[in-house]
């Protein structure tokens, strides 16, 4: 499972070197407090997903359901999640969820294209959702 989400990592950040020029990284974005997504790329086990309210997240690493506070600033595109704990059941490869946590609470901006919400830090798109 590590391979499998190292494999979806090292495909996000080469597609973010080629659509950079395509996306407003850093620019005004549409809010997306009130809206759910899941991780766009197929993962072994249950798929992440991420709910966006007005100052809090939640939703399902793979394994565990987490919680979290979010800070959003659609003008500027600025995404911030602190503060993320979950429930602690274990389960076969832990990994994938603890890379999924670690990259969510990394990420610093957004990109919203249509049905498809982007992640990144700095210019690095970290982690990519299609709408629920």
């Amino acid at each position: 499972m590590k391979n499998i989400f190292l494999s979806i990592f090292a495909a996000a950040a080469l597609a973010s070197c080629s659509s950079l020029s395509s996306t407003k990284v850093g620019g005004s974005q549409a809010n997306i407090a009130g809206t759910k997504w899941i991780l766009a790329e197929q993962v072994k086990g249950k798929t992440p997903t991420l709910n966006i309210e007005t100052d809090k997240i939640t939703g399902n690493g793979g394994c565990n359901s987490y919680f979290g506070e979010v800070l959003l600033d659609a003008t500027a595109g600025n995404f911030s999640a602190k503060n993320i704990a979950s429930t602690k059941m274990a389960c076969a490869d832990m990994s994938a969820e603890s890379n999924f946590f670690s990259m969510l609470s990394e990420a610093n901006k957004y990109v919203v294209n249509g049905n498809t919400l982007e992640l990144y830090k700095g210019n690095l798109l970290l982690l990519k959702f299609s709408k629920q």
